[in-house]
């Protein structure tokens, strides 16, 4: 039998730059078969799920984030080569002024740090029916670092607004090399 745990092989897709993988990783309906193998304690379930894939996204950030040692934890369970992609908090995306939050973001970011080398993209999500100005935008974009302990940081923005959605914005993530979220969801803009 094949070690569970095995980390992949190095011509792996992401060896050659690209990422496959999921959004989160404790999902009862996964459990016994569906995904983990029968038997697979729910404390390994990142240790196993990281060697089927190559990325999975940190979807509980958005609500609230974790201490430093947790994202240290979770570094340590992975491989070599797998990274992590985080959700922004939504009390950064959702704040009325987003030129105003440079202290949250550099929280945010000192602790999500602790994950070192397997830190990807940090995802920025703004809700649908909110309103954004082009220039607040603007000025929150540029708190956002382009580097995290010596390591290029990437963004990807992702706007669920079609109002917002425009060449301006466009304009605005390609000047700072950030990437724009393209869903496959009837409910959000692509």
């Amino acid at each position: 039998m094949d070690d569970l745990f095995a980390p992949a092989p190095a011509s792996t897709p992401a060896a050659q730059g690209v990422h496959v993988g999921i959004g989160g990783w404790t999902y009862a309906p996964w459990r016994g078969g569906m995904f983990y193998p029968p038997g697979l304690v729910q404390r390994r379930e990142l240790e196993y799920a990281s060697r089927q894939l190559t990325a999975i996204e940190i979807n509980s950030t958005y609500y609230g984030t974790q201490k430093p040692a947790i994202y240290a934890g979770w570094r340590d369970a992975t491989p070599e080569g797998f990274v992590f992609s985080a959700k922004a908090p939504k009390r950064i995306t959702g704040a009325r002024r987003l030129a105003g939050t440079g202290a949250q973001v550099e929280d945010f970011i000192a602790g999500i740090a602790a994950l070192g080398d397997r830190l990807g993209p940090l995802a920025w999500q703004f809700e649908a029916g909110r309103t954004l100005d082009h220039d607040d935008f603007a000025a929150f974009l540029d708190l956002l670092p382009l580097q995290v302990d010596g390591h290029a940081q990437r963004h990807a923005l992702e706007i669920r607004d079609p109002a917002f959605l425009d060449a301006g914005l466009v304009a605005l993530a390609r000047q700072r090399g950030m990437a724009l979220v393209f869903t496959d969801s009837p409910d959000y803009p692509n």
